[in-house]
């Protein structure tokens, strides 16, 4: 019992530690061109600024998440289930911004690791009272889905690896490929799906009537696919029975 409420007030302190970050830290709203050895101007892979405002919602949705589990859900196996994987991403976020500030590559090692942990604690989270535990978890890991391939796709093209139009087709694939796995193994997901809807949004933004017209075409195509795959699959989901006990203790 006494593990299970310290976990609780643990993911707390993690928590208020990751929206402080920002505040702290100046924020972030993606990397600027010349971090990278090859300036990355414009680059088709990152969304439009203004989609960076779903942090906002991120922070605060995540810190009412966890003041709710420490004062009402501490001792609760179903909760205390997604704490482990949540704890060890947020821990890792709160010192993300200032490393992304620094160097890129260092940054992307570490928003692959948030990501893991983040979704793995979304596939752990409860099924009851979505509003308060899986719906914050999944439109934090959702973001980041896109966010790690985000960095990634410039990371390859900032490094001379691979041309950055190809880079983001090939990252934003794989956005979309993880995306589609964690709504087949928690389809009832709709926060993570609107994230990854969101960041698919911005990137469209950032690729309208910009540079190459062919490559921001193909970007174009490739985010419309992803969302129209992703919405379908959401659609599939099955609705939670009325009694949510019922279905939380289905889920187990």
């Amino acid at each position: 019992m006494a593990k299970r409420y310290w976990k609780s007030v643990l993911l707390l302190l993690v928590s208020i530690s990751f929206a402080l970050s920002p505040l702290l830290s100046g924020g972030f709203n993606g990397f600027a061109p010349d971090q990278f050895p090859i300036a990355q101007i414009d680059p088709p892979a990152q969304p439009a600024g203004y989609a960076f405002a779903i942090w906002g919602l991120i922070y605060l949705w995540l810190l009412v998440s966890a003041g709710y589990g420490v004062l009402r859900r501490a001792p609760d196996r179903h909760w205390n289930r997604m704490r482990g994987g949540l704890i060890v991403s947020l821990a890792i976020g709160a010192a993300w911004i200032p490393v992304a500030q620094i160097s890129p590559l260092a940054s992307t090692v570490m928003i692959w690791l948030m990501t893991g942990a983040a979704i793995l604690a979304l596939l752990r989270a409860p099924a009851e009272l979505p509003w308060l535990g899986s719906i914050p978890v999944g439109l934090y890991a959702g973001w980041l889905t896109v966010a790690a391939n985000v960095a990634l796709a410039l990371v390859l093209a900032g490094y001379g690896v691979i041309d950055p139009q190809v880079a983001a087709l090939i990252c934003l694939t794989l956005a979309m490929i993880i995306a589609l796995a964690v709504l087949t193994l928690r389809p009832i997901s709709r926060g993570y799906a609107a994230a990854v809807i969101w960041a698919l949004i911005g990137v469209c933004a950032a690729n309208i009537g910009n540079g190459d017209e062919d490559g921001n075409i193909a970007v174009l195509a490739l985010c419309a696919l992803a969302i129209g795959l992703i919405s379908a699959r959401l659609s599939m989901a099955p609705k939670p029975p009325s009694n949510g006990a019922a279905w939380a203790a289905r889920r187990g």
